[in-house]
């Protein structure tokens, strides 16, 4: 069953604030969850949040999708700073209209580097702020990669190394938005955001 939210207070515009969502179909129920579920999950705290309940009706998949989405953000031993992934995927959200994602990895992004008023401009103006070479050539290539990835060129890998990016750096730059790109077309599919003090009753 398809559900509709007349209630709902969404977004009025792109922000750093956190957001709720709530799903168009009916996720799983807690106490329906399984130890199958829970395997799933990764982390047992996901249960708490509907999307992810949602995507545990296949477990197997939601499994193979969070160790992914885990492995490009949170592995540290080398590549790009994480602050930098984040903004990669803030940017790819941007682009794709993902209130939601975009708010988690602007938040992200703004707290781990330290540079909110960029960050803000990004989500107040879009993938033209100027935020300095280097994050600009960032958001480029995630812009690039995001509107249809055979825009993404030799052109994007040839700003990024000149920015300073190496190697690796660029594979994060490129997994984190692609990741993204994915995965918001995903959200934006199943639900919607909401602000959560403004429901109306």
């Amino acid at each position: 069953m398809i559900h509709h939210h007349p209630e709902l207070a969404r977004p009025e515009a792109f922000t750093r604030e956190p957001l709720g969502w709530v799903p168009w179909l009916e996720p799983l129920a807690k106490e329906e969850l399984t130890e199958r579920h829970y395997a799933g999950l990764i982390e047992r705290a996901r249960a708490d949040f509907a999307y992810f309940r949602l995507l545990a009706r296949d477990p197997e998949l939601l499994g193979a999708r969070t160790r992914l989405d885990n492995d490009i953000f949170f592995t540290e031993d080398a590549g790009l700073p994480r602050a930098e992934r984040e903004l990669a995927a803030a940017a790819a959200s941007r682009v794709n209209g993902c209130v939601f994602c975009a708010s988690v990895h602007a938040r992200a992004a703004a707290r781990l580097s330290g540079r909110p008023e960029d960050v803000d401009r990004l989500l107040d103006e879009g993938t033209g702020a100027e935020l300095g070479e280097r994050w600009e050539a960032i958001v480029a290539a995630a812009e690039a990669l995001t509107a249809t990835p055979v825009r993404f060129g030799p052109g994007h890998v040839e700003r990024l190394r000149a920015a300073g990016l190496g190697d690796d750096e660029i594979l994060d730059v490129i997994g984190g938005a692609a990741f993204f790109n994915w995965a918001n077309r995903l959200m934006l599919s199943l639900g919607e955001p909401e602000v959560p003090a403004r429901r109306r009753s």
